[in-house]
C-alpha cells in the first residue's frame, strides 16, 4: 500500500511566504498585485532574489532560478512557496533541487501549468501534498473568477474540503483515489522520469491550453502505450482552451477527442472540472485521498481526512 503523503501545515496570519520565478520572466507590476493580495490574506510576503530577472524568456538564468527554488525550499520561517507564472522551464532545474528539509519542515507549493513538473516531483519524489492554484501572474486579473482566489486563500488556510462543479461526464459513478495529474503536455514529458506519476487507483486530473487537437489525441494515446490508463479510478477533465486546428481539421472537441480515447475503459470520466487556464481555476491538493460523486450532471468531489 502505498504510503500516505505529507500534508504541511495550513496558513495562518503573520505565516511567511514566498514568491519565486522558476519558469518564465514576469513583470514588476504582477509581483506588486500579488503582494498586495497576499498581505491583505494577513501573510507576509518575501520575494526571491532573482524574482524580476530576464535571460531570454526565462527569469534569470537556471542557476539564479535554482538558487531562488533552492533558498524557499530550505528556509524554515517560509510556510509556502508561490510560483509567479508558468510557461517553461521547471524542467531544467527540477532534478538539482534539494527537497531533504521538507521531511521535517514540509511546506505548500503553489502554481499550475508548468509547476505540474514541480507537483508531480512533490508527489511523487517526496510524498509532499501541493496545492495546484492561481499564480501572481493572474492575481488581479479581472477576467478570473473570484472562486479562484477564495478557493487558493481556503485551500491554503485548510478551510477547503470539496469543489462543486456542473458538467458532462462518461460513465458516471462514485469513485475516490488520490488525486494527481496537471497540465498535460507536462505530464506526458515527465513520463520515464524520477517524477512519473503513477496513476492506478488514482483520479487523474489532465488540462491543457494552446494546443493543437491532434496533438491531445497524442499525448493521451502516449500515455496509454506507457500503461499509465490502465486501472485509474477516473478521470478529471479540466480546461482545455485555445485549442487549434491545422490546416487539415481534426474535427473533433477536446471532449470528442478525450472521450474516443477513453471509450475503451470502464471508468468514469468527469468533464468541465474548473480548473486549468480558464477563469474559474478553483484550488485543489495534489496527493490528497479525495471522492468524486456524481448526481446528475452535478459533481462533488470533497478530500477525506
Amino acid at each position: 500500500m502505498a504510503q500516505k503523503k505529507l500534508i504541511p501545515p495550513y496558513l495562518k496570519p503573520g505565516d511567511e511566504v514566498g514568491i519565486i520565478s522558476p519558469s518564465w520572466a514576469i513583470e514588476a507590476d504582477k509581483i506588486e498585485s500579488a503582494v498586495t493580495l497576499l498581505e491583505s490574506w494577513g501573510l507576509k510576503v518575501r520575494l526571491g532574489k532573482h524574482v524580476l530577472k530576464q535571460n531570454g524568456p526565462f527569469a534569470g538564468t537556471d542557476s539564479e532560478r535554482l538558487e531562488d527554488l533552492q533558498n524557499m525550499t530550505g528556509d524554515r520561517r517560509i510556510r509556502a512557496v508561490f510560483c509567479s507564472r508558468g510557461g517553461y522551464g521547471m524542467i531544467r532545474i527540477i532534478d538539482k533541487i534539494d527537497f531533504t528539509s521538507l521531511k521535517t519542515s514540509p511546506k505548500w507549493y503553489v502554481g499550475f501549468s508548468d509547476v505540474t513538473v514541480l507537483h508531480l516531483w512533490l508527489s511523487e519524489v517526496c510524498g509532499i501534498v501541493s496545492i495546484h492554484g492561481e499564480m501572481p501572474l493572474n492575481f488581479r486579473d479581472s477576467d478570473k473568477a473570484p472562486e479562484s482566489f477564495d478557493s487558493l486563500r481556503r485551500a491554503l488556510s485548510g478551510d477547503y474540503e470539496e469543489v462543486q462543479w456542473d458538467g458532462n461526464s462518461l460513465r458516471p459513478s462514485d469513485v475516490s483515489g488520490e488525486v494527481t495529474g496537471g497540465n498535460l503536455s507536462l505530464l506526458y514529458s515527465m513520463i520515464g522520469t524520477k517524477a512519473e506519476p503513477e496513476t492506478k487507483d488514482r483520479l487523474l486530473f489532465i488540462e491543457d491550453v494552446g494546443e493543437y487537437y491532434y496533438h491531445l489525441d497524442r499525448m493521451l494515446e502516449s500515455l496509454r502505450l506507457a500503461g499509465k490508463l490502465n486501472g485509474v479510478s477516473g478521470i478529471i477533465a479540466g480546461g482545455f482552451s485555445k485549442m487549434e486546428e491545422t490546416k487539415i481539421p481534426w474535427g473533433l472537441t477536446s471532449e470528442q477527442t478525450i472521450a474516443e480515447v477513453f471509450s475503451e475503459f470502464d471508468y468514469p470520466v468527469f468533464f468541465n472540472f474548473p480548473a486549468g487556464h480558464v477563469s474559474d481555476n478553483r484550488a485543489f491538493y495534489i496527493g490528497r485521498k479525495a471522492t468524486v460523486k456524481a448526481d446528475g450532471n452535478k459533481y462533488i468531489l470533497r478530500y477525506l481526512s
